[in-house]
This record gives structure tokens, sequence and C-alpha cells, in this order.
């Protein structure tokens, strides 16, 4: 039987071809015992607004020798301003209401483990777009070996045949270590998706999906590659 996996560190409210690549496969693993990076996707995205493009950060000071799942949120009033902040740059855009309904709760009750936060995130998402991908975390299985070996380890115990990739892996990955466990490597593809209807100027792809998700809302799906609701 076939299964295919991705393996990827937890994101916050990340782009749509993040959110699509956990459509594409049968198993999402969050990679969160992997180090924090700092100025990098885990704590932080980009919507549109009047002025332009708009870092939302989720604080979490300046240390980077911890693992994803290790770190702390410093300040509890960041959900809070978060929200308002997606408020007032969104509320003006078609399906506001429609998203606001299932997201403002997660806002209201996020948690202070940045892991947490971006999973019960993304779990909302997938919820909303009817994505039915099984979604684990690493803790779940056992991590053993070097980089590679990490990701082949965790493939063989979830069963899987096909592991599926962003191509900047290609980089790093030893795809014949894979290739001897019988797993094949695809590297998923994040160009030609389509524009849609979009608040203030020029079109950007490299904005959170949730930028897509309150423009079209249950018409999300016709602007992703793996998502059929």
């Amino acid at each position: 039987m076939n299964k295919s996996i991705a393996i990827l560190q937890s994101n916050y409210i990340p782009w749509k071809g993040y959110v699509d690549l956990m459509a594409r496969v049968d198993e999402f693993i969050y990679y969160d015992e992997m180090q924090y990076t700092k100025n990098d996707w885990r704590n932080r995205n980009k919507i549109k607004t009047p002025q332009g493009l708009h870092w939302l950060s989720i604080p979490v000071g300046a240390d980077i020798h911890r693992r994803i799942c290790d770190v702390s949120i410093n300040d509890p009033r960041w959900a809070a301003k978060h929200w308002s902040t997606l408020e007032a740059n969104y509320r003006r855009s078609p399906c506001f209401d429609e998203i606001a309904a299932w997201l403002e709760p997660l806002y209201a009750n996020a948690l202070n483990n940045l892991s947490d936060v971006n999973q019960s995130l993304l779990e909302g998402i997938c919820t909303f777009l009817g994505i039915s991908t099984r979604l684990r975390r690493s803790t779940d299985y056992v991590l053993e070996g070097g980089k590679s070996e990490k990701l082949v380890n965790l493939c063989k115990q979830a069963g899987a045949t096909e592991y599926v990739t962003g191509g900047a892996a290609r980089s790093y990955i030893d795809e014949g270590l894979f290739a001897q466990e019988g797993i094949t490597v695809t590297y998923f593809d994040y160009a030609g998706y389509p524009p849609y209807p979009q608040l203030w100027g020029d079109f950007v792809h490299e904005v959170s999906i949730l930028d897509l998700l309150f423009n079209c809302g249950s018409e999300t799906a016709a602007y992703m590659k793996h998502v059929h609701k």
C-alpha cells in the first residue's frame, strides 16, 4: 500500500504552498524537535495592509538554543494584538465573517507554546479546507541518525513509500538512503498558483494563507492545487 509523507517544522500562519503540501500527502509530521531558527517562518509571517506588506511576529525572545517545541511565548497579549491587526486590515475583505467565525476563537484561546499555537492554527485551517491528511508530531516517533537518516527513519516508522519535500531540500537530502528503503523522494512544485482577488494594490503570492482565506473563503480551493473541498 502506498503512503506519502511530508515532514516540516511548523510555521506561523504559513503561506498557501505550505498548506497545499499538507493536502498533497497522506500524513504530515510536524518536525518541531529541530532547533528554533531566528528571523524565520517559525514565529512570523506576512499579511497585506494599505501601507504594504506587514510582518506579524509572535514574541519569543532572542534565545536560539532551543528546540522549536520548547519555545515559549513571552507576551501573553500577542494573540489579541495579532487578531486586532488582522481584523483592522481584513474586515473589508469579502469573506472576513466566514473565516473570523472559527479563526477568532483560536486566537482567543491561544496557548503560550509556539508549536502548540502553530499547530492549532494549522489544524483549524485544514478543518475549514476539508484537508483530511493525518497530522502527527515527530515526538510520536523515534529520531535517530544524521539529517537524512532521521528523515528516512521517520518515513520508515510511519510506513511511507513516498517522501514529499520542497525543492530546497535537494541541497542536503541523500536520496540514496531513501532508495535503499524503497522510499521515493518527490520534490513539491510551489510554482504556478493563480492570482486571486486581493485587497491593497498589486497582487502578492508571498503572504500568509489567511490573506487567501479572508478574500476567497469557501472558494479558496480554486486557487490551490491539492485542496478539493
